[in-house]
């Protein structure tokens, strides 16, 4: 069976996405600051064709992210595929080029019809216009015995979380307040969260929680 997984960068303040979201600045102002921590890791570097530096904790969970050796499928909002609103523009094949990082089924969340998309490298974009508990079903149905994971953005989250289908959320939380934004948590009701691990470097501190369902006050 398919645990789903969610790994999300965060502010101090519980922001994903900072305010003022825009096709030029998608996840607002200063919502980049949420991801420089990855950009300074060997992996990152690695990955773009940089020169090499030392590997350190962030370069392996920055690998992990990347490219996790178990993800079978994967869930993302339609804002987090495609920066418009309403009916579909078709030439629009995402923020990622011809070959998308994912090389797996994603299913994307949206109230517009649209064809399945066929991508390079094993990644194909289905559009999901049914909500967040079919998404899941026909996530867990292709992802077979691997885990599906929940892309984002934060919207997504937590429709999951409040459907009761997310097993672990990994957060990666950044020392800076953004002040105003998009909100990871707010509405998915009461939830325990139970520590499973915890990697703190100077930029960021990882701490992968599992969704303790039966214990939420």
């Amino acid at each position: 069976m398919s645990i789903v997984r969610c790994h999300q960068s965060i502010s101090l303040d519980g922001y994903t996405a900072g305010p003022n979201q825009s096709l030029e600045n998608p996840i607002g102002q200063g919502g980049m600051s949420l991801h420089g921590w990855m950009f300074e890791t060997a992996a990152w570097r690695r990955m773009q064709g940089m020169p090499p530096i030392p590997e350190t904790p962030d370069s392996a969970i920055v690998e992990g992210i990347a490219s996790p050796s178990n993800a079978g499928a994967y869930i993302m909002g339609r804002h987090m595929f495609d920066p418009n609103r309403g009916e579909w523009d078709e030439s629009w094949k995402g923020w990622w080029g011809d070959n998308p990082p994912y090389h797996a089924p994603v299913f994307v969340l949206t109230h517009f019809p649209r064809q399945p998309l066929h991508m390079q490298g094993g990644t194909t974009f289905f559009f999901v216009t049914d909500g967040i508990e079919s998404a899941l079903r026909k996530a867990g149905e292709a992802a077979g015995d691997k885990d599906v994971h929940i892309a984002g953005g934060a919207n997504t989250v937590r429709q999951t979380l409040r459907a009761g289908q997310l097993d672990e959320l990994y957060l990666h939380i950044v020392p800076i307040v953004l002040g105003a934004g998009e909100r990871l948590l707010d509405g998915v009701g009461a939830l325990q969260f139970a520590p499973m691990t915890v990697v703190a470097s100077p930029g960021v501190t990882h701490i992968k929680y599992r969704v303790d369902r039966q214990a939420a006050p």
